[in-house]
């Protein structure tokens, strides 16, 4: 079937009383262009980022900074927590005790 054209598809989908859409072509050109290009893009990122040398002063500052991110994740998470559980009326500091 990948070798099928694009008419015998749509005759095989659609049928021989089916209206062909308007501009399809232009815009199957359109869309294969646009992947071609997205692609490219991506090849050409992959390239960059393998040629491209971090030095151990740049290695230092994106772990002090992703550390520093996760803090302020953990942070949030702990003061989300908080948050809920003041609105539901419960004392998180102490676990709560099992009904007998």
């Amino acid at each position: 079937m990948h070798n099928d054209s694009l008419e015998t598809l749509l005759l095989r989908h659609y049928g021989n009383t089916a209206p062909t859409p308007s501009a399809l072509e232009a815009r199957l050109v359109a869309s294969v262009r646009q992947e071609a290009e997205l692609q490219s893009q991506g090849h050409n990122i992959a390239l960059h980022l393998r040629t491209y040398r971090v030095n151990r002063r740049r290695a230092v500052q994106l772990v002090a900074i992703a550390s520093t991110g996760l803090g302020l994740l953990s942070l949030g998470v702990e003061s989300l927590q908080g948050l809920e559980a003041a609105m539901l009326g419960q004392d998180i500091a102490r676990p709560q005790q099992a009904l007998p």
